[in-house]
């Protein structure tokens, strides 16, 4: 137990530290990082879906078309090109619908729903960190690069998340979703909640660019969203009888079990910003 807790310990930290130090670093590494973590995780849920023995995605193209579509929106919300680069990723999913015409599957239906639902699911959230990150400047009639929405949602996250574990051992009595996770509680949920709401506090004061309501809105957001992500991805393991969706991250599971908050929580990020008028 002790060397499986120095385990997660190690792989925690650096997870954390190559993810915060690639969103601040340059929009290069902000690319560059989640396109892998898109392709990968993509990657993932092809095998987990595959596993079952009901479908038989094409894991590889897949993936691909998950990093792409996070390189592709990349580029239009810099304005590198205009949404003409989409087209290719349309023509991925096209390969994807038509050659289970030919490849005489046993399900072809549920090839084609899983395969769609891999971009819906995992790929599209992970591109729309783009929209969190780049902002047209009408002055300047330029782009420019905001690290600070995507790293909050994350913080916000990870605050909820640790909150929720310390309340929720202390206090939690009543069960949130017990079909789903019998440990999350209501307490938990709500320190969580707190936890992320000072957080935000903290980030009103040294970034203005939202006002202190805006960005505990956003936190807001981001707990419920996110607790909705975290219980969705616990529906699906049930569902498919797994603990962990993968292995990738020693102590800590595969890639949706360290995003699967983030799945909801980025494009709900990304609805509320633009109800706010702020992207």
């Amino acid at each position: 137990m002790k060397s499986n807790l120095i385990q997660r310990t190690i792989t925690g930290i650096l997870f954390v530290a190559v993810l915060v130090g690639a969103i601040l670093w340059s929009p290069i590494s902000f690319g560059t990082l989640f396109a892998v973590i898109a392709a990968l995780s993509v990657r993932e849920f092809g095998h987990l879906m595959n596993q079952s023995g009901q479908v038989e995605i094409n894991r590889n193209v897949a993936s691909l078309a998950g990093a792409y579509l996070f390189l592709a929106l990349m580029a239009f919300c810099t304005q590198v090109t205009d949404a003409r680069v989409f087209l290719p990723y349309l023509l991925l999913l096209l390969y994807l619908m038509i050659t289970e015409l030919y490849l005489k599957k046993k399900n072809p239906l549920g090839n084609w729903s899983f395969t769609m639902l891999s971009q819906l699911y995992v790929a599209l959230p992970f591109a729309l960190l783009n929209v969190l990150a780049f902002h047209n400047d009408p002055t300047a009639s330029s782009v420019s690069y905001n690290p600070m929405l995507p790293l909050s949602v994350f913080i916000f996250i990870w605050l909820s998340d640790t909150g929720a574990y310390c309340v929720g051992s202390l206090i939690g009595k009543h069960r949130l979703f017990k079909r789903i996770s019998p440990k999350k509680s209501w307490e938990g949920s709500v320190g969580g909640g707190v936890f992320a709401m000072a957080a935000s506090l903290v980030f009103a004061h040294y970034f203005p660019f939202l006002n202190e309501w805006e960005w505990i809105g956003l936190a807001l957001t981001v707990v419920v969203f996110g607790t909705w992500g975290d219980l969705t991805e616990s529906l699906m393991k049930r569902q498919l009888g797994i603990k962990d969706s993968g292995n990738i991250l020693p102590g800590h599971g595969g890639m949706l079990d360290r995003f699967d908050s983030a799945l909801m929580a980025i494009p709900a990020a990304v609805v509320y910003l633009y109800a706010v008028t702020v992207i």
